[in-house]
């Protein structure tokens, strides 16, 4: 069985750039710069379902992912969850919070209207973000 990229997070996200175990996407909410990441194995719910070089590997993954997005958006604060509540599928929150965001100091989720982002915004992230998790 292969990788599919579960419906909601489709949905919600814009592709980034896949890294060695996760796919990266951007949540279309221009309100947070918050990035997803989603471990591209097949049939995933929880974090222990990963072996221990797989655990290690997604840690890494996320704390560069962290650090490119904390410093591209000048972080006061980096969020990081797996929740799993709404969309089985493992996947990590690495979210970028500014003292008095929309949602400061509380979490980001259930707060307000979404505000996607516009398509040029959206692109030049994406391609900023992609440079630096990359090197493309």
């Amino acid at each position: 069985m292969s990788f599919v990229l579960d419906p909601r997070l489709e949905a919600d996200t814009r592709p980034v750039c896949d890294l060695t175990l996760s796919t990266v996407r951007l949540m279309n909410d221009a309100r947070f710069p918050w990035l997803i990441l989603v471990p591209m194995q097949p049939n995933l719910v929880e974090l222990t379902e990963l072996d221990p070089d797989q655990r290690h590997l997604l840690t890494e993954e996320i704390d560069g992912v962290s650090r490119v997005l904390g410093s591209i958006m000048s972080a006061d604060k980096m969020n990081v969850a797996a929740l799993g509540n709404m969309v089985r599928q493992l996947h990590v929150h690495v979210i970028a919070r500014h003292d008095g965001d929309h949602a400061w100091p509380g979490p980001v989720w259930g707060v307000g209207t979404v505000e996607p982002y516009d398509d040029r915004a959206a692109d030049a992230l994406i391609g900023t973000l992609r440079n630096h998790l990359t090197g493309a």
